[in-house]
């Protein structure tokens, strides 16, 4: 991964006065018995600044940083919170250039690990994550459960009926083409933002590799699968108020689609080809050849009768059907083997902590 030092960021560390006549965005008093481990929040910021100060406030007293990632918002979202905002707890950096949610993301979960952290939230600007429910978000982590887990705002029927008709059919799709190309089959709402990671799998993802854009929660599961992180999926509720989403699943759909189709065919290669060679792997193989060759030769039986007026006889017919439905079995089989398979044990208690050069802090309070 790459260090703080090699992200391209201007670093301003929000001034720890604070006034006796502050209204907003205070940092909430500390309590004796913190949690041992260091959370970190990352909030990327473009076009949030009716909402950051009230995000941040909001942020519980476990949480040792916030990061507001301004992802050069012509907002100025990052210059407003440093001005607003008297929270010691919040670092402002700016992004030379807009490099979308996932770079600034990225960006954040650098400038964490630099600093120490241990688990990472991401959280968005715009007031849609309950930051109540950050502690559930970061329990399995804690605990030695999982290395990553990401909101579900489906578990909930009551919730669901809150939701525009057009996104609950959107995120079931965009669901089921992730339970595929990820390799997760238990996991849902793939677009949910509001995730943590512990800092410990960072330097195993390719970060520079992983989607800058909206496709960034879907491709960082991929790339989680890869290297055999865990995933636990944590019920919570979303909030929806006056706030719009970037993100318009109808313009996405294709685009998404055909990264999907990338994934799943480089996860499929990875894991059952290029790392392991198992019993799945020969099913598959055998499967797609006997459902190729099958059809091909019902084409080419459909194409003679065609041409010659004569009914394929029930011998060819028999022939087709047996190649096909043996090469779906043989499919099926796999399928079985591949959910079977999702991660079960947390990667990150099998790895040392990273020894990291401090971040400079260019005289700036940190």
């Amino acid at each position: 991964m790459s260090s703080p030092q090699d992200i391209p960021v201007s670093t301003t560390a929000v001034s720890g006065r604070i006034s006796q006549s502050m209204t907003h965005c205070e940092a909430p008093p500390r309590q004796a018995d913190k949690v041992a481990a260091k959370i970190a929040v990352v909030v990327p910021s473009y076009r949030v600044k009716a909402h950051i100060l009230d995000v941040i406030a909001d942020i519980p007293v476990q949480v040792e940083r916030i990061y507001v990632i301004d992802d050069a918002c012509p907002e100025g979202t990052g210059q407003w919170v440093l001005e607003q905002c008297h929270d010691q707890r919040v670092r402002v950096h700016r992004l030379d250039r807009n490099r979308g949610v996932g770079g600034a993301v990225m960006a954040g979960y650098a400038l964490a690990a630099a600093d120490g952290m241990d688990v990472i939230v991401k959280m968005d600007g715009d007031g849609q994550m309950d930051a109540s429910a950050l502690p559930e978000l970061v329990g399995p982590i804690l605990r030695g459960e999982a290395d990553y887990t990401k909101g579900n705002r489906f578990y909930d029927l009551a919730q669901i009926s809150q939701m525009p008709r057009t996104r609950i059919v959107g995120n079931a799709v965009l669901s089921f083409m992730t339970k595929i190309s990820s390799g997760y089959w238990d996991v849902f709402d793939p677009t949910n933002g509001y995730t943590a990671l512990h800092v410990r799998i960072i330097d195993k993802l390719p970060m520079r590799k992983i989607s800058r854009r909206f496709f960034f929660e879907t491709d960082m599961l991929f790339r989680l699968n890869i290297i055999r992180a865990v995933v636990v999926d944590v019920p919570m509720d979303a909030k929806y108020g006056a706030e719009t989403s970037n993100l318009k699943i109808s313009k996405v759909l294709f685009d998404f689609s055909i990264k999907h189709l990338r994934n799943t065919a480089k996860r499929v290669f990875y894991n059952y080809f290029l790392r392991d060679l198992s019993l799945a792997s020969i099913e598959l193989l055998l499967g797609v050849l006997f459902l190729l060759s099958g059809a091909a030769l019902g084409i080419w039986f459909w194409t003679q009768s065609a041409q010659t007026g004569i009914t394929a006889s029930a011998g060819s017919v028999m022939l087709v059907a047996l190649q096909v439905i043996v090469g779906i079995q043989l499919v099926l089989g796999f399928l079985a083997y591949d959910i079977a398979s999702v991660p079960r044990r947390a990667l990150h208690r099998l790895l040392s902590p990273t020894q990291r050069e401090p971040r400079p802090t260019n005289g700036s309070p940190n």
